[in-house]
C-alpha cells in the first residue's frame, strides 16, 4: 500500500542519481531498495540519511553485522515488515561476507 511513487533510475534528478551511484558503488551491488527510491523524490533527504546511513555503518566499536542485527532488532520491536525483511537480507549478506 504506497503512498509515494517509487522513482527508478530514468526518473532520478541528478543530485538522487549520484547518491544511488554511491549506494551502489558502497555496498557492492546494483540493487537499490524502495526506501531510497521513495526518498529520491526529496535529494536533499536522501543525501543526508545515506550519509548518516554510511557514518553509523562505518568503522567503529561494532562490527557492521552487529549494527544491522541492531536495526533488525529495532525494526521488529516497531513492527515494520518491510524493515525486517530487508534488515534479515543485509544481516543475511554480512553474515556470509565473514565466511
Amino acid at each position: 500500500m504506497g503512498t509515494v511513487r517509487l522513482l527508478d533510475d530514468d526518473a532520478l534528478a541528478p543530485r538522487a542519481r549520484a547518491v544511488f551511484d554511491d549506494i551502489r558503488a558502497t555496498r557492492g551491488t546494483q540493487y537499490i531498495n524502495n526506501f531510497w527510491r521513495a526518498l529520491a523524490h526529496d535529494p536533499a533527504t536522501l543525501e543526508a540519511v545515506w550519509s548518516r546511513l554510511k557514518e553509523v555503518m562505518g568503522p567503529g566499536e561494532l562490527d557492521p553485522l552487529t549494527k544491522e542485527l541492531i536495526y533488525l532488532a529495532v525494526s521488529t520491536a516497531n513492527g515494520c515488515s518491510y524493515c525486517i525483511h530487508s534488515h534479515t537480507a543485509s544481516a543475511r549478506v554480512r553474515t556470509h561476507s565473514y565466511d
